[in-house]
């Protein structure tokens, strides 16, 4: 069911009544609007050895919670959810035909944990009802130690790019993952065997911050989307840089990849489109923006959002950092009050960083 084409969306709503029961649960996947849908059998990930490795080399840099007892819970797909058997595992887009801009496209809409939930639930209570008992089941949205990409693979979605994105054949990697996991016999798809990236090296090749250091392995430590929202630190100096106007996350890897040139989907679910705020492209005028917000602005502006996985001051660091790399003299003011007033000192050491850099531009 992985290579069901796009055109089955529109008819999913009238799956034939002789389909298996699996095969009708993906078609009103597709019928609600996600890009992928396929079914996968719990258990022992086939990734999980080198997901040990990655964490034993410290690829995942503060992010702790992959260790320890969330990695244990990772070595096992059975494990999140007792006496879950399947998973219906999900894709939905977040609009990689959207136009590029200082915060990454999956975090312009309302939180994707909340929307994608909401849609599992819709199609639990479906299930419920063509079976017609109460069925245990629980939807996950990138938000349990579950080895998402692997059981994506499992159940038909796509392949691992070289980038360690999941790449689906008809829909690229701008995709939101999601799982719902069930007690209940499902028929399994078939698995995505194939790589179909080749010797192309290009989001290799593309990252700024050297953060992809093999084929498949990224090195969280230098990595931008990791720099800007799970680092809750001091950005180190000499990755500053290559951040260059990434305000919140980043899509570099993707916006090369081939794929996503080609076959990225439009936005399908309205609460993943551009709230205003974000949809200025213009990374000084964001930064600004942030640099001067209070607590008040933000909780009005990011309600609802992913964004406020970063707190403000995280933002307002991330914010610094672009303008020391983007910034002209016009943006002097607004880094000189954030280096001298802003009661958070990694804000007022990012901003001084960014004066001096904005100083010493030769074209400045």
């Amino acid at each position: 069911m992985s290579d069901v084409p796009p055109a089955a969306r529109a008819a999913a709503s009238a799956a034939a009544p002789t389909r298996s029961l699996s095969e009708r649960l993906i078609a009103q996947a597709y019928g609600l609007g996600f890009d992928a849908a396929g079914i996968a059998e719990l258990g022992e990930p086939e990734t999980r050895a080198v997901f040990d490795a990655w964490l034993a080399a410290g690829h995942h840099g503060n992010m702790g919670y992959l260790d320890g007892a969330g990695a244990q819970l990772r070595h096992d797909s059975r494990r999140p959810h007792p006496g879950a058997t399947h998973a219906l595992v999900l894709a939905a887009s977040y609009g990689g035909r959207e136009p590029a801009g200082p915060v990454a496209r999956y975090a312009r809409g309302d939180d994707y944990h909340d929307v994608l939930r909401e849609r599992m639930r819709e199609l639990h209570r479906w299930l419920e009802q063509e079976v017609g008992a109460p069925i245990d089941a629980r939807p996950y949205v990138d938000s349990a130690p579950i080895l998402e990409r692997d059981l994506a693979q499992r159940a038909g979605l796509g392949w691992f790019g070289k980038n360690t994105m999941l790449i689906s054949p008809q829909a690229g990697s701008f995709l939101f993952l999601a799982s719902l996991f069930v007690a209940f016999p499902l028929e399994a798809s078939a698995p995505f065997e194939a790589d179909r990236c080749g010797s192309c090296t290009r989001c290799i090749d593309a990252c700024p911050t050297d953060a992809i250091t093999a084929p498949r392995t990224v090195d969280a430590r230098r990595c931008i989307s990791y720099l800007t929202i799970e680092l809750r630190e001091e950005i180190p100096e000499a990755l500053r840089p290559g951040i260059g106007s990434w305000l919140y996350g980043c899509d570099i890897c993707q916006d090369v990849c081939p794929w996503n040139r080609r076959f990225a989907q439009p936005i399908r679910f309205d609460e993943f489109q551009t709230r205003p705020f974000l949809s200025d492209s213009d990374p000084r005028a964001m930064a600004r923006s942030v640099l001067m917000m209070d607590a008040a602005d933000y909780r009005e502006t990011f309600r609802g959002s992913a964004m406020k996985r970063a707190k403000l001051w995280m933002l307002q660091r991330n914010a610094a950092v672009v303008l020391g790399n983007v910034g002209t003299p016009d943006d002097l003011p607004v880094l000189e009050a954030a280096a001298e007033l802003h009661d958070q000192p990694l804000v007022r050491e990012h901003a001084t960083w960014a004066i001096r850099r904005v100083q010493e531009r030769p074209e400045n």
